[in-house]
């Protein structure tokens, strides 16, 4: 089977799960942290190289304070999961807003946790319009030079996305990476996740013609 070098992670559906579930919309993101560590292990089991997960966007920030409080922690608390791992920890995000959480400051420079044997990245406070933002100031457009004026340059093109909760969309998640991706959808929200999801979305994907344009 072709195991896809990277894959990109959106896990949507946390608030939906939590009214269906009889909770306050908030309250689903805490029960999205095992699901996202699962999707690690399972990654390293298969030998995928990177792995990007879908935090919070600055669109996001816009919802009620109780929310985005919650799923402000859920990340502090993701990343306090994810750093007791054999990894290559980034935080990606405009650290330039309030609304970026301190306690993840020192990781918006990579760092390596055991032998860091897998890239792991952690979207946060993103926003597709500030990682491309740097784009304004070149007069070249050669590809190195593109990549480079990127906030997200240390981040390497997806080859598989799968997105939880039944939602046909990007929602702005890493524009200049997923410009070749495969993109997988899963039906069920994200906290319903089961190892099968990302085993069906692998044997798809193995089926896929790979042109990447070409």
């Amino acid at each position: 089977m072709r195991v896809p070098e990277h894959i990109g992670v959106i896990p949507d559906g946390n608030r939906r799960w939590a009214i269906q579930n009889g909770l306050n919309k908030e309250e689903g993101y805490t029960y999205g942290l095992a699901p996202g560590l699962e999707v690690l292990n399972l990654c390293k089991e298969a030998g995928i190289k990177e792995l990007t997960y879908y935090g919070f966007t600055m669109d996001n920030t816009k919802r009620r304070s109780v929310q985005t409080k919650a799923f402000t922690q859920a990340c502090i608390e993701a990343v306090k999961l994810i750093s007791n791992g054999d990894v290559s920890l980034l935080v990606l995000g405009n650290t330039k807003s309030p609304m970026f959480p301190k306690e993840l400051l020192p990781y918006t420079k990579r760092v390596n946790f055991g032998k860091g044997s897998i890239k792991v990245n952690l979207l946060v406070n993103y926003g597709w319009h500030w990682d491309l933002s740097g784009l304004n100031q070149i007069n070249s457009r050669s590809k190195q030079e593109i990549i480079g004026s990127l906030k997200s340059k240390d981040i390497s093109p997806i080859d598989l996305i799968i997105r939880w909760g039944d939602r046909r969309r990007l929602s702005g998640f890493l524009p200049a990476q997923s410009v070749y991706s495969d993109f997988y959808i899963v039906d069920k929200l994200w906290p319903d996740f089961e190892a099968q999801d990302f085993y069906d979305a692998l044997k798809w994907y193995d089926k896929q013609d790979i042109t990447l344009g070409g």
